[in-house]
């Protein structure tokens, strides 16, 4: 398929849009119904926008503001270095200033920020099965901790996404066994005709919230891959 030039002024715009908003707080990757944060998560999706516009100025040609954009870039990535992780704790948090954590954190190492590798996502990693991990299953963060931050009380299932996540961190760390028992264990939490919601209640092996939930099923395709490739999609974002 041909280029495209109007999808290249679209990018355009999305990466000025970016330039003057990526400093401002947010409701982070879910909505949240409290005060507006310094998501970590959200940074590190600003740092995506940039890393993937220079790429294109680099692979492909494009025309586009290159040292601007790398220069952004870096300044994204030292500040989620220097706010989004407590070195007292090896991880990176929900966000800045926090010590909470969230387990859209496991996105880091899927987005090319830092390899599955680096000690600082193998410390996030670690402290999200201590403390998000359930019967086998992923929660987004812990509602207790996090009452102030969403405006929810607590209760809701663990989250298909994050669990796919957590199976990608562990096949791009080489812990390959624990990737695969993971993803057939979320492969078996599908409903009749191989479907998955939004969440999922182990205790009571049902599924909760939207459904068919296009997020859970784009999680269980990348895990798929993933496992299955020789050179792992996530990691051809590094390069």
């Amino acid at each position: 398929m041909a280029p495209d030039e109007n999808a290249w002024r679209v990018q355009l715009a999305l990466a000025e849009f970016v330039e003057s908003a990526w400093e401002r707080a947010d409701e982070g990757i879910w909505e949240v119904r409290g005060s507006r944060r310094h998501f970590t998560h959200s940074k590190v999706m600003a740092w995506v926008a940039f890393d993937r516009a220079v790429k294109a100025v680099q692979r492909f040609g494009k025309n586009g503001p290159i040292e601007k954009w790398q220069k952004l870039r870096d300044q994204i990535r030292d500040e989620i270095l220097a706010r989004g992780y407590d070195r007292s704790r090896n991880t990176f948090t929900q966000f800045y200033g926090s010590r909470q954590i969230d387990s859209s954190l496991l996105m880091m190492p899927l987005v090319g920020f830092l390899p599955a590798t680096d000690e600082r996502i193998l410390g996030t990693v670690r402290a999200i099965e201590n403390e998000l991990v359930r019967d086998g299953f992923v929660y987004r963060y812990s509602a207790a901790e996090s009452e102030d931050v969403d405006g929810l009380p607590g209760g809701e299932g663990a989250f298909f996404p994050c669990s796919f996540w957590l199976a990608d961190n562990y096949a791009l760390s080489g812990r390959v066994d624990d990737a695969r028992a993971l993803f057939e264990r979320l492969l078996s939490a599908r409903n009749d005709v191989g479907l998955l919601s939004e969440e999922y209640d182990p205790a009571h092996g049902r599924q909760l919230g939207n459904f068919p939930q296009a997020f859970s099923h784009v999680g269980l395709v990348n895990t798929a891959h993933n496992l299955s490739e020789r050179i792992k999609p996530a990691e051809k974002r590094q390069e």
